[in-house]
């Protein structure tokens, strides 16, 4: 499910940087909002009150606000920076999640995890390279994408299974469509014929992918998913070489291995320390 989300994120991430080119970015977001909703509304119908009756009303909010700015940021940054490299920066998140456990859910933050999150934010700076002729303002928002998407998986895994998949998804779509159709009302372009197709597939894409993220994070923890979503450079990679033409430098493939290794690692390290906790627990 987590690999499936990734591919499907990266092609909306495509349509969205093809679309970002001519439009707005408010406009791009709100179109991949809006077709979420109408699809949630056409697939569930008559079940949409029931799954809108939650006790965690706080938690969907927080979540929802967290996956607006992820994708507000990213879409942004896809105007100016090529897609590989904003996925690569935007992968932060995973050790960016380990960090946030520390602090919110009280997970216990050694001097391997601190290493770990030190080494991937230096493969973002070897990407991003400020001081450089090639840094641009730009090239920080997939970084505060990724703060964003820690926050919002974060909120998903503590709401865990107590709720279907589809009353997040809804919370989601329906706080999304609302926020970006604010900004329409300074950020609005007449939507040309031949651009049609391409905002009904972003929601599409849209729905689909968070479909699949959301029930990967609900089926396992959040540290286990997290190094799934490296698969997304190679996937960004393949897409922005065919639909753009766009090839990353040698540096910005030195960064990203720099930040999967330094993912790898905190999850190799999250994971010995799982098996640990339980065999010493066995043994009592």
């Amino acid at each position: 499910m987590a690999i499936l989300a990734v591919l499907i994120f990266t092609l909306m991430d495509s349509v969205a940087k093809a679309l970002t080119q001519h439009y707005p970015a408010f406009q791009v977001v709100w179109a991949r909002n809006l077709g979420q909703l109408v699809i949630l509304l056409l697939v569930l119908r008559g079940r949409v009150p029931a799954l809108l009756r939650t006790r965690h009303i706080g938690s969907h909010v927080l979540r929802s606000l967290f996956q607006f700015g992820a994708v507000l940021s990213f879409f942004f940054a896809l105007g100016y920076i090529g897609l590989a490299e904003a996925t690569a920066i935007g992968d932060l998140n995973p050790v960016f999640i380990t960090l946030g456990a520390a602090l919110f859910l009280g997970e216990r933050l050694g001097p391997r995890r601190i290493a770990g999150v030190v080494a991937a934010l230096i493969g973002a700076l070897i990407i991003i390279r400020p001081g450089m002729g090639v840094f641009s303002s730009a090239a920080l928002l997939p970084l505060l994408a990724a703060v964003f998407m820690t926050g919002y998986a974060l909120v998903t895994r503590r709401l865990g299974v107590r709720e279907p998949v589809w009353t997040p998804m809804l919370y989601g779509a329906i706080f999304g469509t609302c926020m970006a159709s604010i900004g329409l009302l300074w950020y609005w372009t007449p939507i040309a014929s031949q651009h049609l197709l391409l905002f009904c597939i972003i929601g599409v894409l849209g729905a689909a992918a968070q479909f699949c993220q959301v029930r990967s994070l609900m089926l396992a923890e959040a540290s286990v998913v997290a190094p799934f979503a490296y698969v997304g450079i190679l996937f960004a990679t393949i897409w922005g070489w065919l639909f753009f033409d766009e090839m990353p430098d040698s540096w910005t493939g030195v960064g990203a291995l720099v930040i999967v290794a330094a993912g790898l690692y905190v999850w190799h390290r999250e994971t010995q320390v799982a098996k640990d906790a339980g065999a010493h627990g066995g043994k009592h």
